[in-house]
């Protein structure tokens, strides 16, 4: 089964919300938002991304290098400030 993952970053804290192939919600979670906590969650082998979206911002381009250097499907950066938005682009848009 494919997962599609949205990150919400802020400074300090990153909410993960990772959906399967039907768009159910499999887990939703925040974590501290430095790349040993994202991969922390992101790098379980339960999950087969094929995509991954992720806010653009001030922190992006080194999440964005961690993700990358773990072997991740390259997210795609977007403008989406809201939780919603996030969880919409990781069930529609990222298909």
């Amino acid at each position: 089964m494919d997962h599609f993952g949205g990150l919400d970053v802020s400074v300090k804290e990153t909410s993960i919300c990772i959906v399967d192939d039907t768009g159910r919600i499999v887990k939703e979670v925040k974590v501290a938002s430095e790349p040993e906590a994202l991969l922390k969650v992101m790098g379980n082998p339960t999950y087969r991304f094929k995509r991954i979206g992720l806010e653009a911002g001030p922190l992006s381009q080194w999440l964005f290098s961690a993700l990358a250097e773990a072997d991740m499907p390259s997210p795609s950066a977007s403008n989406c400030r809201s939780r919603i938005a996030t969880r919409l682009a990781a069930i529609t848009k990222l298909r």
